[in-house]
């Protein structure tokens, strides 16, 4: 029983941490089943990389690395539905147990064409938020999608963290700056600042802060630091752009 407990807790971790989930959020889950399995009270401890989790009053410890990380705030709540059935008495052990591996198996994401179109209206709309004008509306769809589309490809080849929101801000400043002076656009920065935004680590940062905020300062700063390297190669690639180019 403890066995399959201990093994059930952790794939509802490993679901969740591959998904961008809070720690909180994490720990009250896997405590919330192992309380709703006999009333153990389960001990773990939650990092970005790795999860470690044992019964209490237990020899028994389980560990499970993470070493793949995406959003997908999708699998989250599916996995906090799943708890909450299991803790209401809608399915047993075994059920949760099998709902969770064939959950860890689904790949939930939106299709490569609409993540782009997503990204080339965002794009758009930040720039006229920021100030920017409906004349430059077009080519920063155009910048923006293309833009997302080679970062989307950075991380399928490249196995070099961060690299892809580089390669990817690096076109968007150069296609920017270009653009600009030869005519097709007229304000380079707001078109560039409403390119970079799908880009930015927002998700990251708050869930950075929340973390913080519950007491979970290892996953916090580490969170932090991830989204500050990839603010940073952001910014690196633009100051790089402008540095050629000015």
């Amino acid at each position: 029983m403890t066995e399959k407990l201990l093994e059930t807790c952790l794939l509802a971790g490993k679901i969740m941490m591959e998904s961008n989930a809070e720690m909180y959020r994490v720990e009250d889950t896997m405590s919330r089943i192992a309380l709703a399995s006999g009333n153990y009270r389960l001990v773990s401890y939650v990092t970005q990389t790795g999860l470690f989790v044992g019964i209490d009053q237990s020899s028994t410890i389980r560990m499970e690395q993470i070493t793949n990380r995406s959003i997908n705030l999708e699998k989250v709540v599916k996995v906090n539905n799943l708890s909450r059935e299991y803790v209401s008495g809608a399915m047993d052990l075994d059920a949760l147990l099998r709902k969770l591996k064939e959950l860890d198996k689904e790949r939930i994401f939106f299709p490569i064409w609409l993540q782009i179109i997503s990204a080339a209206v965002i794009s758009g709309a930040i720039m006229i938020l920021f100030g920017g004008t409906f004349t430059d509306l077009p080519i920063t769809l155009a910048i923006g999608g293309i833009g997302y589309s080679i970062y989307l490809s950075g991380l399928r080849f490249f196995r070099i963290r961060f690299l892809a929101e580089f390669l990817s801000s690096l076109f968007i400043g150069f296609a920017g700056i270009l653009c600009a002076r030869i005519g097709l656009g007229i304000s380079e920065d707001m078109i560039i600042i409403g390119c970079v935004m799908p880009l930015v680590p927002g998700v990251q940062i708050t869930n950075a802060i929340r973390d913080l905020l519950a007491g979970h300062y290892l996953s916090g700063v580490s969170r932090g630091t991830e989204a500050l390297m990839t603010a940073s190669m952001i910014g690196f690639a633009i100051a790089f752009v402008f540095q050629f180019l000015g």
